[in-house]
């Protein structure tokens, strides 16, 4: 192997050397997660990283809200808005502000 080169399971990756300089892009989470946002909506996108993040499934967290676990679907693709109460109740569990669903 050679000094350029580390072993990444079985395969030879190379990588720079710590003293040559290389520019990096740098894009703003929504340009990284445009996809994702297509697809769930903005909002959608927090909720489903905030529930994730919590380790919970859609019925959990529409079982501690109470309300059915398709709402939490609807809500996660922008098919169902998430008003202020509700936004409460979601931050309260997500232990997130309750702003960032409105």
């Amino acid at each position: 192997m050679s000094a350029h080169t580390r072993k990444h399971h079985t395969e030879e990756i190379p990588y720079a050397v710590s003293n040559q300089v290389h520019e990096e892009k740098s894009i703003s989470w929504r340009e990284a997660f445009r996809e994702g946002i297509e697809k769930f909506s903005e909002i959608g996108l927090v909720l489903k990283g905030g529930r994730h993040k919590a380790g919970l499934t859609q019925k959990a967290l529409a079982d501690q809200v109470g309300v059915k676990p398709h709402h939490i679907s609807e809500m996660e693709h922008g098919k169902r808005s998430i008003g202020k109460n509700m936004a409460h109740r979601l931050a309260e569990i997500l232990n997130v502000d309750y702003r960032v669903f409105l």
